[in-house]
């Protein structure tokens, strides 16, 4: 005889005794360096079709224009009257002019020095990228940058159905390398220890073997809440693409919400350093009934979700700049 399924708590909050930072399980002897290495190799080796995110898809709103810098090339995209997403340099051919400056009427950028239009077709050695809009973030595709076969579309991981969810982006920059970024992804071992504010009960279930990123961390985490009050969770980390490592909630509260962490390279700062910007899309998604309710309130939600991916940033960040400063003096030991 079967057993019935075990009906699902009414709230999705355990209780846990606080445990002391230092007496904590050490983790830094299953956080392997060959392991996290080999992981960010294999990740470095996949194919990205040259596509680099811009940032989140709504900011690029109709009426305007937005400057980016990508791995040194500087980039317009605006969008045309339809509401499609256009992209191209951002230096107008006539004379230099910054595009980003300049207004948009009825889909057409117009440069302020000197009135140029551009419709997003090309025009006086002026030619457009490829750029792509997923509903969440904008992508743009630099072929000479990234010197891979292009691909008609980047390489996106699978996201719950836009309209089940409550989304928000978070963009800030460091002084690093994408690799670097993807590094501190993929090492999970450092959770509790590093974001203790954030996360705790954490244990690495499973590697990936051989360094392979499609077989994916998965790790048993409990999220924090208040006080003794935590959200347990199995998440899968997984590195689709270069420059992009996802987390996908596969059991426990939040199945199926992802969050995408995406590395754009910049360019150097003035003091020759390279700068990655971090884009992290928080796409939360929930079977509950009174999820509906959290998706009413979305325009709410979104700063919150925002301020906790910036404060793990502040940290993360911090581990980013400090691997590149050590790789780049030879003194990683990783």
């Amino acid at each position: 005889m079967s057993r019935a399924p075990r009906p699902r708590p009414r709230l999705p909050l355990r209780w846990r005794r606080p445990q002391p930072w230092a007496q904590q399980r050490p983790t830094w002897r299953d956080a392997r360096p060959a392991v996290i290495a080999d992981a960010v190799k294999a990740a470095l080796a996949r194919p990205s079709g040259n596509w680099y995110v811009l940032g989140a898809a709504r900011d690029i709103a109709a009426g305007r224009a937005v400057g980016r810098t990508v791995a040194g090339v500087e980039v317009v995209a605006w969008r045309d009257a339809a509401g499609r997403l256009l992209a191209g340099p951002g230096a107008c051919p006539h004379l230099g002019a910054p595009l980003a400056l300049g207004p948009v009427h009825c889909g057409i950028l117009r440069c302020r020095w000197h009135g140029l239009a551009l419709d997003g077709a090309p025009f006086a050695g002026w030619e457009p990228f490829p750029a792509h809009d997923d509903g969440l973030l904008a992508w743009v595709r630099l072929d000479e940058v990234g010197g891979e076969l292009p691909l008609p579309e980047p390489v996106r991981p699978v996201r719950p159905r836009p309209a089940g969810t409550v989304a928000a982006v978070h963009t800030t920059t460091g002084v690093c390398e994408p690799e670097d970024v993807v590094a501190n992804r993929l090492d999970p071992w450092h959770g509790a220890w590093f974001h203790p504010y954030s996360f705790a009960d954490l244990t690495v279930a499973g590697s990936p073997a051989g360094g392979e990123p499609s077989e994916g961390f998965t790790v048993e985490v409990s999220f924090r809440v208040a006080g003794r009050a935590v959200v347990p969770v199995t998440a899968r980390f997984t590195a689709p693409e270069p420059r992009t490592v996802v987390m996908h909630i596969v059991a426990g509260e939040g199945r199926g919400s992802v969050v995408e962490t995406h590395a754009t390279p910049l360019g150097p700062d003035d003091r020759g350093r390279p700068r990655t910007a971090v884009v992290e899309a928080i796409v939360a998604t929930s079977h509950r009934p009174g999820f509906a309710l959290a998706r009413a309130a979305a325009p709410a939600l979104r700063p919150l979700m925002r301020a906790a991916s910036a404060r793990l940033w502040r940290d993360d960040l911090a581990y980013a700049e400090r691997r590149w400063e050590l790789r780049s003096t030879g003194r990683f030991p990783g």
